[in-house]
């Protein structure tokens, strides 16, 4: 983190950390990205907020924590295809001390139209005892910082989502 100035780096704005391409053998048999690689393409965004954090693999390397994921939602919007330029935007919507709930959106790289969103809830861990923990003081307040930042944007419609047959949308089948 000592190269990145965290005022600058905490934006009351959702964080734009990560891109990348729809690769071809992510294709499935429909023609469009696999619902597995819109999961790989959101654990790509995650890890960029854990590094921003200071809480990525650098922390691993020099320490006993770690960061787990407890929970995930995804909702798929739109389809993407082999060489679609990619665009996750990231925030942070709650945060308790141990644990915090990323929510990542997924665009095409040039376009607004939301493709995918994904919904993340982790815990920091202690990898000697396997159980949760405290985290570190600087992350801590990272964190603190952007839940408090991007609590002022509106709430995004696609968080806090369960799956559901009851109250569809009218005219939905």
């Amino acid at each position: 983190m000592s190269e990145i100035d965290w005022a600058e780096a905490s934006p009351a704005a959702p964080l734009s950390l990560h891109r990348e391409k729809v690769r071809p053998e992510w294709l499935d048999y429909n023609g469009h990205m696999n619902v597995a690689y819109y999961v790989l393409v959101f654990d790509h965004a995650s890890d960029a907020v854990l590094d921003l954090i200071d809480l990525g693999a650098a922390y691993r390397e020099r320490s006993t924590g770690s960061v787990f994921v407890t929970e995930a939602h995804i909702t798929y919007e739109q389809e993407v295809s082999a060489g679609d330029p990619l665009r996750v935007e990231s925030r942070v919507l709650g945060f308790d001390g141990k644990r915090f709930i990323l929510y990542h959106e997924m665009f095409t790289d040039d376009g607004d139209t939301v493709i995918a969103a994904n919904e993340v809830m982790c815990l920091h861990v202690d990898l000697t005892t396997r159980r949760t923990a405290p985290l570190p003081e600087a992350a801590a307040a990272r964190l603190e910082d952007l839940a408090a930042k991007h609590g002022r944007l509106p709430q995004p419609s696609r968080a806090g989502r369960a799956i559901s047959l009851a109250a569809r949308r009218p005219g939905a089948t």
